[in-house]
C-alpha cells in the first residue's frame, strides 16, 4: 500500500523536482524552495556530497507533512539504493536500468524508476516490475517521441527527464507522461541564491501540469 500511496503522490502533482547542489545547504534550500511552491516529490542526486545525511534530513523535516515525498537519484546499483532506503527515500531513481536495484526496490515496496531510451530497454525494465519509466535524456527525443512509444507499449508510464522546462512542459504531459522530472531549468537559480525565483517557478510547473491535463479532459 505504501508503494502505491508513494506513486500517486508523484504523479498526482505531476512534477519531481531533480536536486543537484555545490553543498548540503544548497540542497536543503533548493528543496524548501520546490515544496514551497507546490512540488511534492523530491529527488536528492546521489552527486550531491553527503546526500544519505540530506535525505535523512528532509525526511524528518517532512515527517509531518505526508504530502511531500523524498527520494533519491542517480543511484547506479542495489547498495547506493539501501542505503537511501534506509536513510528515508521513498523512491529511487536512476540515470539506467539495474536488474539488481529493482528487485531490491520490489524487495522492500519501494518505486524504482530506471533511465531508458529504447522500447528494448523499457520491456526488460517492466518485466522487472517497474512503475514508472524515466526517459532520459530527454532532450534527446523530445515529446513527439512519446506517442511513438506509447503506441506498441500503451501501458507504460513516463517520466521524462533532461529537457523539460517550461515552454514544453505542457507538451510532454499531453503526449502522455504521467509526471516529468526537472532538474536545471528549475534549481539553476540556487547558484545565484535567487531561492524565490526557483519557488515561483515551481508553482508555474506545477500549474502547467495541471493546465495540460484538463485540456486532455
Amino acid at each position: 500500500m505504501e508503494k502505491l500511496k508513494v506513486l500517486n503522490q508523484l504523479t498526482e502533482c505531476g512534477v519531481v523536482a531533480v536536486v543537484r547542489a555545490n553543498s548540503q545547504e544548497e540542497a536543503l534550500g533548493i528543496s524548501e524552495a520546490c515544496v514551497k511552491g507546490g512540488i511534492k516529490g523530491i529527488e536528492i542526486t546521489f552527486t550531491v556530497q553527503g546526500a544519505e545525511e540530506i535525505i535523512r534530513n528532509l525526511a524528518a523535516n517532512y515527517q509531518s507533512n505526508p504530502d511531500v515525498v523524498i527520494g533519491a537519484g542517480t543511484v547506479l546499483d542495489a547498495v547506493t539504493a539501501r542505503i537511501a532506503i534506509l536513510a528515508g527515500a521513498k523512491f529511487i531513481v536512476s540515470p539506467c536500468f539495474d536488474q539488481e536495484t529493482a528487485e531490491l526496490c520490489n524487495l522492500y515496496q519501494v518505486p524504482y524508476m530506471p533511465g531508458c531510451m529504447t522500447i528494448t530497454e523499457m520491456k526488460e525494465a517492466l518485466k522487472s516490475g517497474v512503475d514508472i519509466i524515466k526517459l532520459f535524456p530527454g532532450n534527446t527525443f523530445g515529446p513527439d517521441w512519446i506517442k511513438g512509444v506509447k503506441a506498441p507499449l500503451p501501458q507504460v508510464n513516463i517520466m521524462p527527464t533532461g529537457g523539460v522546462d517550461l515552454d514544453n512542459v505542457e507538451k510532454w504531459i499531453q503526449n502522455g507522461c504521467v509526471a516529468v522530472g526537472v532538474g536545471g531549468s528549475l534549481v539553476a537559480h540556487a547558484k545565484t541564491g535567487d531561492f524565490d525565483k526557483i519557488t515561483e517557478d515551481a508553482k508555474q510547473f506545477v500549474e502547467k501540469v495541471q493546465q495540460a491535463r484538463e485540456a486532455l479532459v
